[in-house]
């Protein structure tokens, strides 16, 4: 299996170095981790996209700590080589520090490796506490899902430049804090270029272009098993939901034709009388 990716090897990737970009993929069950990791990503990330992806709501933020702890675990049982975060999800870092320690040692606890929490300088105060807790904490800037409500849905971030300017403070602020890498999410490619450039522990794009030293995409976006459009940022490698309907609907078939189960599937009393 090889050796476990670990938060130090994480924080010294920067491809402006001459490392290999970082790959993050999420993954919310058991299955899904051993495809992610057998693939040979460096990051497992259980994603609060759990909500839309698995669980079916319309937004991240109906799912609560217990809900990610229960997928944290599924994904941390199968001993993954890649690191593996989660995200803590709404409600659990923004009230106090006190809070954000505790619901992370919760996540912890069920396996996770690291934590990701969204916002800019305004977490600092969550992600000190967590550090200083010796949690390892992946920050989260631009699209933010779970401020869809303040951002009016979900929109490319920092178009202009004050708000990239501001971009680039927050991830400072949050490096200064203590997380040892930054997801960045629907910003222009130059914006998050410039984010890369001015900190020193790697960054993670989706749908912000092709200068970060890292990519993260949704797993069942990328195997094609959502249905529906895609984001723009989305390329998918497969199609998997067609393959599934054209399977049940073959097996559905058989069954209403008798030709499921043949004798090769049956079992029969033993002739044995022993």
């Amino acid at each position: 299996m090889g050796t476990r990716t670990t938060v130090p090897a994480v924080r010294g990737r920067k491809t402006a170095a001459g490392s290999p970009p970082l790959v993050m993929v999420t993954a919310y069950d058991a299955p899904g981790a051993r495809v992610v990791d057998q693939a040979g990503a460096d990051i497992i990330l259980v994603g609060d996209s759990l909500a839309m992806v698995v669980l079916g709501y319309d937004d991240t933020l109906q799912v609560t700590v217990d809900d990610m702890a229960h997928h944290t675990a599924a994904v941390a049982r199968t001993s993954p080589r890649a690191l593996v975060v989660a995200d803590l999800p709404w409600l659990s870092y923004h009230l106090t520090p006190a809070d954000t320690v505790r619901n992370a040692g919760v996540l912890v606890r069920a396996g996770a490796a690291a934590v990701k929490l969204e916002g800019g300088r305004t977490r600092v105060p969550m992600v000190e506490a967590l550090v200083a807790a010796e949690i390892p904490v992946v920050g989260h800037l631009g699209l933010t899902p779970q401020s869809v409500h303040v951002m009016g849905g979900f929109k490319v971030q920092a178009r202009k430049a004050e708000a990239a300017a501001a971009l680039v403070d927050d991830a400072l602020a949050l490096v200064d804090a203590g997380v040892f890498a930054v997801v960045i999410e629907g910003v222009p490619a130059e914006v998050a270029a410039q984010v890369t450039e001015a900190v020193p522990v790697p960054t993670i794009g989706i749908g912000a272009g092709p200068h970060c030293d890292g990519q993260v995409l949704v797993l069942h976006d990328l195997l094609g098993l959502d249905g529906g459009d895609a984001p723009r940022f989305v390329r998918r490698y497969a199609s998997l939901a067609d393959d599934a309907v054209r399977a049940v609907a073959a097996f559905a078939a058989d069954v209403r034709a008798g030709a499921f189960p043949d004798e090769s599937e049956t079992y029969h009393l033993s002739r044995d009388p022993g």
